[in-house]
Order: C-alpha cells, then sequence, then structure tokens
C-alpha cells in the first residue's frame, strides 16, 4: 500500500511540473515513479547491508538530509549577498576592483564533496574556482581579494563540516 501511494504522489508532482495530461505522459510519470522508488529502496538497502547506519538505521539518513537542507541554504544565502556585492563593485563609478588570486585548501577526504566544494564556490558571483591541485588546493580568482582569504577559509571549512555529514 506503501508504495502503490508513493508511486501516485511521484506520479501527480510528475504531472504538476510537465502540466500534460496525455496518456502517454501520465505513462511515462508512472515509469519514472517507479524506477524512482527501485532506486531509492536499492540504496536504502546498500546503506543498511554495509552498516553505516547499523545502530539507528534511518538517524543517519536524516542527520545527512538535514546537513543537504543546510548546505543548500546556506549556498543560496552566498548566492545572494554575493551577487549584491558584486553589483555594487560594478556599478560603482569608481569600479573598487582589487582582484587576485588566492590558494583555498581543503581537507575534504571525498573527491566529490572537493567538487561540490569547489561547484560552490564557482557558482558564487564574483568567485571561480580555476585550478585544483591533486592535494585538494583550489586556486580560486576572486574580484574582491582584500579579506578574501580570511573569508574564503572560513567559508571552506563550514561547507567541509557540511559535506562531511553529507557524505559520510
Amino acid at each position: 500500500m506503501y508504495n502503490l501511494s508513493a508511486i501516485l504522489l511521484l506520479t501527480a508532482v510528475y504531472l504538476a511540473l510537465t502540466a500534460n495530461l496525455h496518456l502517454s505522459n501520465i505513462v511515462a510519470g508512472l515509469l519514472l515513479s517507479l524506477l524512482i522508488l527501485l532506486l531509492l529502496r536499492s540504496a536504502m538497502q546498500t546503506v543498511a547491508w554495509s552498516g553505516r547506519f547499523a545502530k539507528r538505521p534511518y538517524s543517519g539518513f536524516v542527520s545527512s538530509t538535514w546537513a543537504l537542507l543546510r548546505y543548500i541554504a546556506v549556498l543560496t544565502y552566498d548566492l545572494m549577498v554575493s551577487g549584491i556585492e558584486v553589483a555594487r563593485i560594478v556599478l560603482d563609478p569608481a569600479l573598487p576592483i582589487q582582484q587576485g588570486n588566492i590558494a583555498i585548501p581543503t581537507n575534504c577526504e571525498s573527491e566529490t564533496a572537493q567538487a561540490l566544494s569547489a561547484h560552490a564556490i564557482t557558482l558564487t558571483p564574483g568567485e571561480l574556482v580555476v585550478e585544483m591541485s591533486d592535494e585538494g588546493i583550489m586556486y580560486t580568482h576572486v574580484l574582491d581579494a582584500t579579506h578574501a582569504e580570511e573569508d574564503m577559509a572560513e567559508a571552506q571549512q563550514m561547507r567541509e563540516q557540511m559535506l562531511e555529514k553529507i557524505m559520510p
């Protein structure tokens, strides 16, 4: 019964997003919903089998999900603040740009976490990861390099903590 209600709910979300009620689209939504549930079930069985969350199987999942939501919120906030700062810099008649390159070390063990961290930096207006060394150092170009190194190191540490919780 749980699977049927989940399939119907996912299909309803799919149909609402596509705004197409043709029979072929309904079938596609049902198949996509079924595939998503099969993948989720397989992933949860793999996690349970690996013993990562052996004591309480859902506690790790809940904390990872919470960390992911927090990571998305922090990234969204950073994007908005950086966008406003870049707009202020660009619209200022004096154009107060003090650009530079800084090296940001990452302590993430996972290559995926390193890539996500570099992606978050690159998404932020006014910052661009130009190169990443084999040791995990991200060489980043910034528009305002006056206090960037301290600020970026602080932000990188917070990102690393959240990414470690997301991907234990």
